[in-house]
């Protein structure tokens, strides 16, 4: 691919990303409280959660080895940031889980290995080879450090509120249950709102085109299910705090 087929092969992505948008307010995408049957064959949970994310994990890592850039600071530095991400939703995330529905569509876990595949060839393409080579001087950038500020941000919000997802079950637990605390106090999805956040300050560290691709797929793909979470909560749970958001505060 080169450089000049950027422009053109963002917009299709974009374009696909509003197609999901729109479609995941008609219909959410049937793993977790939304399973159900009609999607075609079904895999475990941790299989598909590991096997859908890993791409993103790895198609950074092989375009920074292989490149000139990789003796560099600040591709090192965005790799070691990308990776404090994947590493933990592909390999230690999806092993964590409680309780729940088990299963999931093969259809959804390899629509998701689709969309890493592509998303984490265009961040480590751009990254570590088509875009421009910064020097260690952007690290003292505003953008860079804005942006690292948000990205801390919105992971630390996403692991805390994992992490309180987890403690609403005891080993065994398969039921759901009203969280409390963090950024439960606000709105229903503050693990969602996290990843929105940190991808918001990826774009900005990186400033980057496919930073920038990335965080409105996260939006496109999340804020629907965020609102899906929201009603469920409302009809499952009539003494659910009426004064929680679905997704912003």
């Amino acid at each position: 691919m080169t450089r000049d087929a950027l422009p053109r092969l963002l917009g299709i992505w974009l374009a696909v990303g509003l197609v999901s948008f729109i479609a995941l307010f008609r219909v959410s995408a049937p793993y977790g409280r939304y399973f159900r049957r009609g999607w075609g064959p079904t895999i475990h949970r941790t299989l598909g959660w590991v096997a859908m994310e890993l791409p993103a994990a790895v198609l950074p890592v092989a375009f920074f080895v292989t490149s000139d850039r990789r003796g560099d600071l600040v591709p090192l530095v965005f790799l070691g940031l990308w990776l404090s991400h994947y590493v933990n939703r592909s390999l230690i995330f999806p092993f964590r889980m409680r309780g729940g529905q088990e299963r999931m569509p093969l259809s959804i876990a390899g629509m998701a290995f689709f969309f890493n595949l592509v998303n984490g060839s265009l961040q480590g393409w751009y990254l570590f080879r088509a875009g421009p080579r910064l020097d260690e001087s952007w690290l003292a950038d505003p953008r860079f450090l804005i942006g690292l500020v948000l990205f801390a941000v919105g992971y630390g919000l996403n692991l805390h509120s994992d992490a309180i997802l987890r403690r609403l079950r005891a080993p065994g637990d398969t039921g759901y249950h009203i969280p409390h605390g963090g950024g439960f106090r606000l709105v229903s999805c503050p693990n969602y709102l996290g990843e929105i956040i940190e991808w918001g300050g990826w774009a900005l560290l990186t400033w980057s085109p496919t930073g920038l691709a990335f965080l409105v797929w996260t939006v496109a793909n999340l804020a629907p299910r965020a609102w899906s979470h929201h009603r469920w909560y409302l009809e499952k749970f009539p003494g659910y705090p009426a004064d929680r958001r679905a997704l912003l505060p």
